[in-house]
């Protein structure tokens, strides 16, 4: 069986997982936080064994162990450096070369990329042309790739794109109402972003409802930090809440979603900002950060919520922008066969999925009570008598990324 490595690098983060394919095993996942920084937060979780039970930085619970330590990692040549070492002294592998594939997640593919691809030079180029498109993104992307091939050069590597699934939309869902000449010109237009949990879950949610992806309209709701919500209509990505690039949108963490483009210009003025300054705060301080002025975090924002009037008012947009998002593709689908929560907020935060679906009754989405408490798994939480069925889908991006590797590889 083939060892294969899924990488999601970040502007200052590295999340991997490595896996045993074609069984689908996860051997260890990780994550590097902080990168550039002296405090920067390196972790593994593995499956317990003897080096582990002697390494002073290894917490063992039963079976599984997990290695965490706090030092300076410079950027990400040293992060990858220092994941692999730790693989090898952890006897988690016994050499490198047994990594045969490495799955790159990359954000923004443009028009260029339909599917995931193996990389090569025009691909790395394309990569970095891209970096508009993505600039906290993509130019990460490109920089794990690099080293990797530079620590696993016998590696095939593999760039898989967020905004790839989305290339089967419709023109009128993807082109926005500006002079034709500027989509021409610099690309502007829709390309959306989670393709790779939306793909996933939608695969997912087939098998859970026992019919074949092609023959269903579903529609995803991956809520998390970062929020999209996508129409799959015969197993092809319809439409998509993201836009030009991941701001657009419902309400997120500390994105502000769908805006008014004179209020952007607007505020710059009132305010004095830079076009730089204005996206830092579209990007990072608005949301729910920026309405409750407490927290980007779901988790904060209900305990405080009975006695914190921003609090609740920042919930209640939340849910009402997706509320808003599932209506608009239920009509432009012409009906929907199921909605499938996930990520950090649907598949964890089951008074969210309550709140979300309270509003959708006039639709026959309903759920049972019961189902749907404390659910955190793969599960169809519709009550009996629901016209549309409501499902819960944990995504799992990295396996899909290993997939494609194994895939190209074959």
């Amino acid at each position: 069986m083939a060892k294969i490595m899924a990488v999601n690098a970040g502007s200052s983060s590295l999340k991997f997982q490595l896996l045993k394919m074609p069984a689908e095993e996860v051997i260890a996942q990780g994550l590097v936080e902080r990168i550039g920084m002296d405090d920067a937060i390196f972790t593994i979780k593995f499956a317990a064994n003897d080096k582990a039970a002697s390494n002073e930085n290894v917490e063992v619970k039963g079976s599984k162990a997990k290695f965490q330590t706090t030092t300076a990692i410079k950027n990400h040549q040293v992060a990858i450096n220092m994941m692999l070492e730790n693989l090898s002294d952890l006897d988690i592998i016994a050499d490198f070369s047994e990594i045969v594939g490495v799955g790159h997640r990359v954000v923004a593919g443009g028009e260029y990329f339909d599917k995931s691809v193996l990389v090569n030079d025009d691909v790395l180029a394309k990569i970095d042309e891209l970096a508009d498109y993505a600039p906290l993104h993509n130019p990460a992307n490109a920089l794990g790739i690099r080293a990797f091939q530079k620590l696993l050069p016998n590696a095939t590597s593999v760039a898989v794109f967020d905004t790839s699934f989305h290339q089967t939309m419709p023109k009128e869902n993807y082109l926005y109402s500006l002079p034709y000449e500027y989509y021409e010109k610099y690309g502007a237009r829709k390309y959306g972003a989670h393709g790779t949990s939306h793909r996933y879950v939608a695969q997912k949610a087939a098998e859970l409802l026992k019919k074949d992806l092609k023959d269903l309209k579903l529609i995803t709701l991956h809520l998390g930090a970062g929020a999209s919500i996508t129409a799959v209509k015969n197993g092809k990505s319809f439409d998509t809440s993201m836009g030009f690039t991941p701001l657009a949108g419902v309400t997120m963490a500390t994105r502000s979603g769908d805006i008014d483009a004179s209020l952007v210009s607007f505020i710059q003025g009132k305010e004095n900002l830079s076009n730089d300054e204005m996206l830092t705060v579209l990007n990072k301080k608005s949301g729910l950060q920026g309405i409750s002025q407490l927290s980007s975090d779901m988790r904060d924002l209900r305990a405080a919520r009975k006695d914190n009037e921003k609090a609740e008012l920042a919930i209640q947009i939340f849910v009402a922008r997706v509320v808003s998002y599932i209506g608009q593709y239920i009509a432009k689908m012409d009906g929907a066969d199921a909605i499938v929560f996930t990520a950090g907020i649907g598949e964890n935060a089951d008074w969210v999925r309550e709140e979300v679906v309270a509003r959708l009754g006039y639709f026959g989405i309903k759920i049972d009570a019961d189902k749907n408490e404390g659910c955190r798994e793969e599960a169809d939480i519709s009550a009996a008598d629901a016209k549309i069925k409501t499902l819960v889908v944990p995504t799992d991006e990295e396996l899909m990324i290993a997939r494609d590797v194994q895939s190209l590889m074959a």
